[in-house]
């Protein structure tokens, strides 16, 4: 009788070693992939949520930054990290969506090797012109491509960019012939266009801003569906063009077959580190939205942002450099 209690003890023992297992995590620090270099602006985004993602799990969050081919590096490498929950991952439009869409071997694929936790924040275009181009808004820019198409000259941060993208759909969307010239980077992008070398860029908000402040550039209007809180005064592109909108993004991922207890508990975390005044503070800062989800809500954005950005890549003429 004795032997075949200890036995039962025994075995409730080992049935209760997963929930025990599940309520100590984390245990250990986190390891934070960032597929971009340091100083990046998805880096500076990441260094920010670590710190607040470090005190909601009470472990450190270690941000590696792997840079490299168009966010693939760093990204393969997320999705051939073990499951368990230490390795977490920052993906964001550019290396789940477009450079997969542009490289013939990406490596990975996003639906399939990641499991999604949390949207995090969306960050806008802005439609910027130099100041000498004769327009004050999105209705007189559109006017002035259709009467001089292909004259324009509409300056990107290269193949792929958010910025070229944007300028894209828009192309697109009010039926004009604007030019497409890809630099290198944004850095050399802002310098084109205060140059006067290029006409106008869509430029993330965050970095025409500064240049709009010192009367550099001129912001007709914000790619936003609806006007910015810190930009009241600068009107929304679809409030002349019905329809438009293009964001770019940044969420939490976990490599797929990371337990479902886990991703629960990552997404309350990462809902609390990125409510905090001083996250919500950085993000307002870098013109940037904060949004927050489920991973169901996630996945299904995920999806959809798939859906309707391939087929603008594959329009666009876009190649990996």
């Amino acid at each position: 009788m004795l032997t075949r209690r200890l036995t039962m003890v025994a075995v409730l023992a080992l049935c209760g070693i997963p929930a025990a297992l599940a309520q100590s995590y984390p245990s250990k620090p986190i390891r934070f992939i960032v597929p971009w270099s340091a100083g990046s602006g998805t880096d500076m985004m990441a260094r920010a949520f670590a710190q607040r993602l470090g005190e909601a799990v009470g472990q450190q969050v270690v941000v590696d930054n792997r840079g490299g081919a168009g966010a693939l590096i760093g990204t393969e490498a997320a999705a051939k990290s073990p499951a368990d929950g230490y390795v977490i991952y920052v993906g964001g439009s550019v290396s789940m969506v477009v450079s997969p869409a542009m490289y013939a071997k990406a490596g990975y694929d996003a639906v399939r090797d990641f499991v999604p936790v949390s949207l995090v924040s969306q960050f806008y275009n802005v439609a910027s012109v130099h100041p000498s181009l004769p327009v004050k808004n999105v209705k007189e820019l559109t006017a002035l491509a259709k009467a001089r198409p292909g004259d324009l000259l509409m300056g990107s941060a290269g193949n792929g960019s958010t910025s070229h993208l944007a300028g894209a759909l828009f192309n697109s969307m009010s039926n004009t012939r604007m030019l497409h010239v890809p630099y290198k980077s944004g850095g050399q992008l802002v310098i084109a266009v205060v140059s006067g070398e290029a006409h106008l860029s869509f430029s993330p908000v965050s970095t025409a801003i500064g240049q709009a402040a010192a009367g550099k550039l001129r912001m007709l209007g914000v790619s936003s569906p609806k006007r910015l809180p810190n930009l009241p005064d600068l009107p929304a592109i679809a409030e002349t063009l019905p329809g438009y909108e293009f964001g770019g993004w940044q969420g939490i991922f976990v490599p797929a077959g990371t337990p479902p207890d886990t991703v629960r508990r990552l997404n309350a975390a990462t809902l609390k580190a990125a409510n905090t005044p001083e996250f919500k503070d950085y993000l307002s800062r870098e013109g940037s939205v904060l949004v927050g989800s489920t991973p169901e809500e996630f996945a299904k954005f995920l999806r959809a942002e798939i859906e309707k950005l391939v087929p603008l890549i594959k329009a666009s003429g876009a190649k990996a450099e």
